[in-house]
């Protein structure tokens, strides 16, 4: 539906794929439509991605292209997708990739690094990091047979991503150091600011609250040098969340304030945004402001639930029993707790 609402809306901007073109040409064109939706939808600009991927997909399925063709647009769906925080659709787009690209007479191993690296994602966004790390680790395997630096970098920043969340943190920054060093040598600025926030959070839990923050801080340089305002929300969040925990609440919420200002309105960036709202009602709760501390976990609870992940809503109704417990509402705060608990429960019967 939301394909074809897209194509829609933006169809008069694009030449009939029935035009008898040069094949070079029509190549060309496939190929600029590929470029122009990964722009928009780093640019948050989704529906627009969605029009440009209509029309290569159209293209895709014309004389002179292949499977291969038509897996790359797949896979390409498939990223919007997870960014609307569609993941089931997503996880289906680069299952398909990956079908129909070693249907081609020419499959391409970057193309399936690609798809890989992307499902696991999607398996890390529904808690199954096996699923995860065997998609990373395929990931990596392609990028290392095909000699692609940078393909490694993303498929260990996967890598230390589900280590992370495994509470392997030691593997997780090991990881996180050796993408970093690609990053780094091939000039990827941005990337660097994204392993660079991760490593802070990394350090963080690892104990050493100095390396953190300056992790952190550098970080907000990098994004700033790379003219992201996303990153450098992402970055304020992860600097919000570090001083939340290390006793100094007015800062944290100084931090997140700044994240929610930039980042409202992004539907690619549902999670950093609920992140955000709830540091801001943390930050309340310590210094006894319950009733505004609630008002802002209404607002992480909307957006988790825009997002539609089970483990960030569990955070923010532990959060809520946190505000119940402080205010002397015990019965609500047991609540809060066994609602976060079933819903991160893996067996139910």
């Amino acid at each position: 539906m939301l394909r074809a609402m897209a194509a829609a809306a933006f169809a008069y901007e694009l030449p009939p794929v029935t035009v008898d073109v040069d094949a070079r040409d029509r190549a060309g064109v496939f190929q600029g439509q590929l470029e122009l939706a990964w722009t928009e939808m780093y640019r948050g600009e989704l529906d627009e991605a969605e029009a440009a991927l209509t029309y290569a997909q159209q293209i895709a399925w014309s004389a002179h292209f292949d499977a291969a063709d038509r897996a790359e647009v797949l896979y390409r769906q498939g990223c919007v997708a997870l960014k609307r925080a569609d993941v089931a659709a997503a996880t289906e787009l680069f299952t398909r990739a990956l079908e129909t690209n070693g249907r081609s007479p020419r499959p391409r191993p970057l193309l399936a690094a690609q798809a890989h690296e992307w499902r696991s994602r999607c398996h890390q966004f529904v808690r199954d990091w096996d699923a995860a790390a065997r998609d990373a680790e395929r990931s990596l395997e392609l990028a290392l047979d095909a000699r692609d630096d940078l393909s490694q970098a993303h498929a260990l920043f996967q890598l230390s991503l589900v280590a992370e969340r495994r509470s392997d943190w030691i593997h997780a920054r090991e990881t996180a150091q050796q993408a970093l060093a690609i990053y780094r040598r091939h000039g990827d600025v941005l990337a660097t600011a994204r392993m660079l926030n991760n490593l802070g959070g990394i350090e963080f839990l690892l104990g050493d609250i100095d390396a953190a923050i300056a992790r952190l801080m550098e970080a907000t340089e990098t994004a700033q040098r790379a003219g992201s305002d996303a990153d450098l929300a992402q970055a304020a969040n992860s600097l919000a969340q570090v001083y939340l925990r290390t006793g100094r609440p007015a800062e944290a919420r100084a931090r997140a304030l700044r994240a929610v200002d930039v980042l409202t309105g992004r539907v690619d960036f549902f999670d950093e945004l609920g992140n955000a709202e709830l540091i801001v009602a943390e930050s309340l709760a310590a210094e006894g402001e319950f009733g505004g501390a609630e008002q802002w976990l209404d607002a992480a609870e909307r957006t988790f639930s825009a997002l539609g992940s089970t483990s960030h809503l569990a955070n923010v109704w532990i959060a809520r029993g946190d505000v119940a417990r402080a205010a002397g509402r015990t019965d609500a705060a047991a609540d809060s707790y066994r609602r976060a608990a079933g819903a991160l429960a893996d067996v139910h019967f």
